[in-house]
């Protein structure tokens, strides 16, 4: 037996996972309250109490922990044109497991500088240009940069004509990293270089700003900010190593009380007949943050995507008291359901966060007509293939309606345009070890695939209401079917 700790400090609780490598299996989980304020050792030392009365008195050979605590990893990035290098330098780092506070396009300003400021970022990403095209904004945003007060370092990831200028003007106020530009040439991502930095940044830095310094004395390594680690895990899973296949491309969705984070797998191309691919390409492995979907700190957030009618009908309470209901857990974000009645609306509320977020995360077409006839334009990731599906979180796993929750991740006929799953088979991480078995395979690939493989509870497979068909006038049918669009058609025959 060689047991190992892995331990995700978060912000509200510190989760630990223990596992044997050499059996390949988990042990058991646990977790208490974070107490960074105070010394985090403390809350560790609580978990690692509650997990050891389940598994007994453990020996751990290694121990190795992520981390989310303090509000994560705070980013603001800044870029020249929103669609190309802003964007490419939010994928970079929503894929290093950052948290984007604010993305900045074109010349910052004073206000700009105000702004960030009072974020009080852990990074800021300075990017803009092409290799040889323009420099004259992201010199412009070197120059607002260097008047910010701020004790925290900038990583220049644009122009390579520019990128050394940037740093001379940007030296003597912060810390600087040049990097290579996240988009060289139009069209070219090229994130893995930045990615890298951020987390080089977070092993030197961060851990220190976030008080994290206290705990290494306990653990092996502080290897990664915990969506980084997730990440990790659903591309493991979903790849495999040289020894084990994964399963194959897959859309994972962690539902939190602030945020909803949404993960693919995929190279996301367009699979259907006619349709054409605009916009930077997408990276293979993804992932994405809706900030304003959350269970509970953000539970305003759902309602305003989704409307408080679509609550109501989903959750059977009259939109009036839905409403009451909304306000009284906004004000209380520590409550659980206590009822029948309160487990309806937070179905209602954790299918809508899902539907929202992996809409907001999937791609989508736009019909468009040529001198050829129609045609359709895709933006994002196709994940109209993808077959399996894995979920996570709170509301999630506390309730017995997990798969008609996580149903909503797949394609909606009231929005046919959106590229998401037809069917998909539901995984459900139950033991919230995902973050704990992309810790372990950085060490242990393989006993992680395994323990995910056994462990993922399998809910079975879900297959899309595509009862509503078609949208009326539209001429479009569900994505599903999207061969049976292209016999000509227009949305006035």
């Amino acid at each position: 037996m060689r047991p190992v700790l892995l331990i995700d400090f978060g912000s509200t609780y510190t989760k630990v996972t223990a596992v044997d490598v050499d059996e390949e299996k988990l042990l058991g989980t646990a977790a208490s309250f974070t107490t960074i304020f105070t010394d985090i050792n403390e809350g560790l030392e609580n978990a690692v109490k509650l997990l050891e009365e389940k598994t007994g008195k453990l020996d751990f050979a290694e121990r190795y922990a992520c981390s989310s605590a303090a509000g994560g990893l705070r980013m603001v990035t800044s870029g020249l044109v929103p669609e190309l290098t802003a964007e490419a330098a939010k994928m970079a780092s929503l894929g290093a497991g950052a948290k984007i506070m604010k993305v900045y396009s074109f010349n910052m300003t004073e206000d700009d500088a105000e702004e960030i400021e009072k974020i009080k970022p852990d990074i800021m990403l300075l990017v803009g240009g092409t290799d040889g095209g323009n420099s004259a904004c992201i010199l412009n945003n070197a120059h607002v940069v260097s008047t910010i007060k701020g004790e925290f370092p900038v990583i220049i990831a644009g122009n390579r004509n520019a990128a050394r200028q940037c740093e001379r003007i940007i030296g003597d106020s912060h810390k600087c990293y040049v990097v290579e530009n996240v988009m060289p040439k139009m069209g070219t991502l090229n994130i893995e270089p930045t990615q890298s930095k951020i987390r080089d940044i977070f092993l030197e830095r961060i851990i220190t700003a976030k008080g994290l310094t206290k705990a290494t004395s306990l653990v092996s390594g502080i290897v990664n900010p915990t969506p980084a680690s997730v990440l990790k895990a659903i591309r493991l899973l979903a790849e495999g190593t040289e020894d084990e296949p994964g399963i194959g491309e897959l859309l994972a969705v962690d539902v939190g009380g602030a945020t909803t984070d949404v993960y693919t797998i995929c190279d996301g191309r367009p699979t259907k007949g006619n349709a054409v691919f605009k916009g930077l390409p997408e990276p293979y492995a993804k992932r994405t943050v809706e900030g304003d979907i959350g269970m509970r700190y953000s539970i305003n957030g759902i309602v305003e995507a989704a409307g408080i009618r679509k609550i109501s009908q989903l959750s059977g309470i009259d939109e009036e008291k839905a409403q009451q209901m909304v306000d009284h857990l906004a004000e209380h974000t520590d409550e659980v359901p206590t009822n029948e009645e309160w487990e309806r609306l937070d179905y209602a509320l954790a299918s809508m966060a899902i539907d929202t977020a992996v809409e907001r995360h999937a791609g989508h077409l736009e019909e468009i007509y040529t001198v050829m006839g129609s045609t359709y334009m895709q933006t994002g990731k196709d994940l109209s293939n993808i077959r399996q599906v894995v979920v996570t979180g709170g509301s999630l796993i506390h309730t017995k309606r997990t798969d008609e929750i996580a149903a909503h991740a797949l394609y909606n006929p009231e929005k046919p345009m959106s590229l998401r799953p037809g069917r998909a088979n539901i995984l459900v991480d139950r033991h919230y070890i995902l973050a704990s078995m992309g810790l372990l395979s950085e060490h242990y690939p393989t006993a992680a695939l395994h323990i995910m493989k056994k462990e993922l509870e399998n809910m079975g497979e879900q297959i899309a209401d595509a009862s509503a068909a078609a949208v009326p006038g539209s001429g479009f049918v569900p994505v599903m079917d999207f061969a049976d669009c292209h016999s000509g058609h227009h949305p006035e025959d």
